[in-house]
């Protein structure tokens, strides 16, 4: 099955697109990635997802606007996957939509939102999508995140010793596969979140984010700031467990600010980076990681890989690339995976990464052009995912 996976994650920067050829053979699902896009939001649609996320107020207005942009949008790169990626031929798409709001009460998610309309990808590329693949794991008392955890815990399985994954977006998550163990998936804070707004509040809005780390690389790490941030309960809390811009924006950084006032913007960078890497140290000491497979955005940040490599000495870092999976395309692709894992009746969950009840099917589907024709279900759920990487 040819699918195409589209996600754009907390940061929406950008909506990021894979393709991949999706075979299940017994318990090993193979995955030949096609390709992938990336494909900038339009300015106008970047500041009304900036000026609707929390703690912003906004009206139903806004959110109609944005479902139906955003759904506009991951259409148009949709389309264009299809016809560069695909050439012209494909089976399914896979939307994770932009995520506005996690709502997190004492550890307990009651709901997540993600727009972007489906009906304008299926009305641009004639295939069925399947969208909206947190709620249903919500439903069942899970976190809805990260649902990378899947297609992490498959392709972490044939490495050994306690491997686990990590991506740096705009929240960083984990998955942890300890041999003789359930996997595991959490959240462990921010990543770029409180660095990018960080940028945008002392810049005024002129650049986005601290290209190559250059900014933290030129400050040094207040002692007091980086105490009063780690002080948040929320990196004490058990896993799973999950966040988001809810709760880390800049009035959270600006109350920190004021508690332990940091005049040069330059250290409050070096101390925000300093608080990534902690954090996912921490996380990786806590659970005795042997090897950190790392992919996102934050890969770039050449200061926050080295800080994580400072904290975590004798853990082997290497980029998701090693193991076939583009480190930008990641998330993309294992959308592709949970779609598929939807449209051939298989769970896209693991109750012991996000807490739910049960195991789930993830998603709705939006028929294409054609009348939907699902695949005969699946005898059983994969164990490993192995990946075709492309000849060069």
């Amino acid at each position: 099955m040819r699918v195409i996976g589209l996600m754009s994650g907390t940061s929406f920067d950008a909506i990021e697109v894979a393709a991949a050829d999706l075979t299940l053979d017994g318990e090993t699902l193979f995955l030949r990635p096609l390709g992938h896009l990336s494909v900038p939001y339009r300015d106008d649609l970047r500041d009304l997802i900036a000026a609707t996320l929390p703690p912003a107020a906004t009206t139903t207005r806004d959110i109609c606007a944005l479902d139906t942009g955003v759904g506009q949008a991951f259409a148009d790169a949709a389309a264009r996957a299809l016809r560069e990626l695909c050439d012209g031929a494909a089976d399914l798409v896979v939307s994770h939509g932009q995520t506005m709001h996690h709502w997190v009460e004492d550890g307990t998610v009651r709901g997540t939102l993600q727009l972007g309309q489906p009906a304008w990808i299926a009305e641009a590329t004639g295939l069925p999508v399947v969208s909206d693949l947190r709620s249903r794991d919500v439903a069942a008392g899970g976190q809805g995140a990260p649902l990378v955890g899947m297609t992490d815990a498959l392709l972490l399985h044939a490495l050994p010793g306690t491997p686990a994954a990590l991506n740096l977006g705009g929240i960083a998550n984990m998955t942890v596969l300890a041999p003789g163990a359930e996997p595991l998936a959490f959240d462990t804070g921010p990543a770029n979140a409180l660095l990018d707004a960080a940028v945008r509040h002392f810049t005024g809005g002129a650049a986005a984010y601290d290209e190559d780390g250059r900014r933290a690389a030129a400050g040094r790490t207040n002692p007091h700031l980086l105490r009063a941030l780690l002080d948040d309960p929320y990196y004490r809390r058990p896993a799973p467990k999950s966040t988001g811009k809810e709760h880390f924006h800049l009035p959270y950084l600006l109350r920190a600010l004021e508690t332990a006032p940091t005049p040069d913007a330059d250290d409050v960078l070096a101390t925000l980076t300093r608080l990534t890497a902690i954090t996912v140290a921490d996380a990786c000491r806590a659970h005795k990681v042997t090897e950190l497979v790392v992919s996102g955005g934050g890969i770039r940040n050449r200061v926050l890989m080295r800080m994580i490599e400072q904290e975590l000495p004798g853990v082997r870092l290497r980029p998701s690339d090693d193991l076939g999976l583009p480190s930008d395309a990641k998330e993309a692709l294992a959308f592709a995976v949970l779609g598929f894992l939807t449209v051939h009746g298989l769970p896209g969950t693991l109750p012991s990464g996000t807490g739910a009840r049960r195991a789930t099917l993830l998603g709705s589907i939006t028929p294409g052009s054609a009348p939907l024709r699902l695949p005969e279900p699946a005898v059983r759920p994969p164990r490993l995912l192995r990946v075709d990487r492309p000849a060069h």
